[in-house]
């Protein structure tokens, strides 16, 4: 399930992408329900809300050593819990697909602005979003506590 969930939001997230630059000029707004979601086009060379622009291919590096990471991760410690297993899947296909933009471009494109307007976000940006709260909520909800020895008198 691990690889199916990467490829196929890897998939969804160069597809959209690919149809925004094909259909849309940077800057452009298409808005699809008011107040609630729009399309703009911008292309972002930094990284989460524009921070350190023009060091796109550091983070598309840096995208490769994580999807390393959690790859030696489930190699050595396969995860016991499929719910882990997928958080550790949308954070793999988010790296690699805004890595794989990054490394190729030096910059992402984000299209997806929700509600105030405040952030522009793609796929992938979801998918980390998705890997990370799956991966804390595992935590909070399997994580066992080391069971201390009491100790009698």
């Amino acid at each position: 399930m691990f690889y199916w969930i990467a490829l196929m939001m890897t998939a969804a997230d160069q597809i959209t992408k690919l149809f925004v630059r094909a259909w849309m000029q940077v800057g452009d707004t298409y808005t699809l329900v008011p107040g609630i979601i729009q399309f703009t086009y911008y292309e972002n060379s930094g990284a989460a809300r524009s921070l350190f622009q023009g060091y796109g291919r550091l983070f598309g590096i840096v995208a490769v050593i994580v999807i390393i990471g959690v790859l030696l991760y489930r190699k050595n410690n396969f995860p016991k819990r499929r719910f882990l297993d997928i958080g550790l899947a949308f954070l793999v296909a988010g790296a690699a697909g805004n890595g794989l933009e990054r490394l190729l471009y030096g910059k992402v494109t984000d299209f997806l602005v929700f509600g105030s307007g405040h952030g522009i976000l793609n796929v992938a940006d979801l998918s980390i979003n998705v890997g990370v709260v799956t991966i804390i909520l595992h935590h909070l909800l399997f994580a066992r506590s080391p069971v201390q020895k009491q100790v009698r008198p």
